[in-house]
């Protein structure tokens, strides 16, 4: 599938502005369905959390009379683009604990797991699919490392992970949102390139992972997806590392 992925779009937009910005679209503007995005402009962006929509409260001519109004809520939306919760500010710990739950779960017949099954069911893929000039369909049973990393930042909801099932793409929207570094920090999503390591470029990526701890001797404990067809804990040479990409997270 790597060949599907020459041309990366660079102002597409990713599932957490379309959550923030449908949420907050419809409490600003007063108006179900008015989406107003604001793309990601780095460490310093100002999403925001997204806050649950308030029950508006309009007056007829008489004072008395007042008519309730209830917009959708930054859950109900957020959960409309794959989130199980609206994205916000978690902690490290919060991620590494959801991932490290998933630990000793198999892939299926055909190499489907559920981290397939809800990326394909998700907005987001069709425009992954566009953009990488394949079908929704070729995430059945493709290489799934990077599809668990989106699936386990989308049920805690945490802020500015992205998700996408391509490693390459998903790192470059790291570098583009000055979420990248070579320190490995709890929680950091770990990008790897097998054949040259901490030399090789964004381009070259190969697998990606979660950082559970660097054990300080230069290897990093990670939770990855689809090692040896599963899902595992792994201690990895930090020398086989491209970048880490750093979440929104909380202290």
């Amino acid at each position: 599938m790597t060949g599907l992925f020459n041309r990366l779009s660079l102002n597409s937009l990713t599932p957490e502005d379309r959550a923030v910005g449908v949420a907050v679209g419809a409490v600003l503007a007063g108006a179900v369905g008015l989406a107003v995005f604001t793309p990601l402009a780095g460490e310093n962006a100002a999403a925001g959390t997204p806050a649950e929509a308030a029950v508006v409260s309009h007056h007829g001519k008489a004072a008395s009379k007042t008519r309730h109004v209830k917009k959708p809520s930054a859950t109900a939306e957020a959960r409309r683009e794959g989130f199980k919760v609206a994205p916000h500010r978690v902690k490290p710990a919060e991620v590494i604990k959801m991932a490290e739950s998933q630990v000793g779960i198999h892939e299926g017949k055909g190499g489907q797991t559920k981290y397939t099954r809800w990326y394909v069911s998700t907005p987001h893929a069709k425009q992954t699919a566009k953009r990488d000039g394949g079908r929704v369909s070729d995430y059945n049973g493709a290489s799934w490392c990077n599809m668990f990393v989106s699936w386990v930042g989308a049920q805690v909801g945490a802020k500015n992970m992205g998700w996408d099932a391509y490693t390459v793409g998903h790192a470059t929207w790291f570098k583009q949102n000055h979420r990248w570094g070579q320190k490995a920090r709890p929680g950091a999503v770990v990008f790897y390139d097998w054949q040259n390591g901490s030399k090789g470029r964004i381009g070259d990526i190969d697998h990606v992972g979660f950082v559970v701890k660097d054990n300080g001797d230069g290897t990093i404990k990670t939770v990855e997806g689809n090692t040896d067809d599963a899902v595992k804990n792994r201690v990895r040479s930090k020398s086989m590392v491209v970048g880490y990409g750093y979440p929104d997270y909380r202290k």
